[in-house]
């Protein structure tokens, strides 16, 4: 299973229920990565999106905490465990975690790539993702270029996790 995050020098991802900075090839890279594929998220990044839809053209799993908890067009568990059952009916391959703070904490150790934008600058933030480069159980294993978008750089990384 994979995981796909934007993130600043500090690893924070979101500032109330907002992603810190919105670069166009980073979403392109988001597109591109989990067009076609599954995704599964947290119901507060579900409602970060546009009028709260689902993602288009993906299948969208929501975890959502209350049972009563509704999404046209997503399929909605109420748990983590939940979630890796629904997940068990596709190619891991296929599967990226993308959100919120707590369902990356929760699903990290099941993912096995890590394709992570890495912004090298600190914003005000009240959401973090746990730091990678800190863990022995993860390792770098790609990193592209410096980009920038005016301003800001940053770089494309792929991390896999150390068997």
């Amino acid at each position: 299973m994979n995981l796909i995050v934007a993130v600043d020098k500090n690893w924070a991802i979101g500032n109330k229920n907002k992603l810190l900075v919105s670069i166009p090839e980073d979403m392109k890279f988001f597109r591109e990565s989990t067009t076609g594929k599954i995704v599964v998220m947290g119901k507060n990044t579900l409602e970060s999106f546009p009028n709260s839809k689902p993602l288009k053209n993906r299948v969208n799993i929501v975890i959502a905490l209350e049972k009563d908890y509704k999404v046209e067009g997503a399929v909605v568990v109420n748990s983590i465990e939940e979630a890796l059952e629904e997940i068990s009916k596709y190619n891991s391959e296929d599967v990226y975690v993308i959100g919120g703070g707590s369902i990356y904490k929760q699903m990290l150790d099941y993912c096995d790539t890590a394709y992570v934008t890495y912004v090298d600058y600190g914003y005000e933030a009240d959401t973090y993702f746990p730091n990678l480069d800190e863990r022995d159980d993860w390792k770098m294993v790609e990193e592209g270029e410096e980009q920038t978008y005016f301003d800001i750089e940053y770089y494309f990384r792929t991390y896999k996790k150390v068997k």
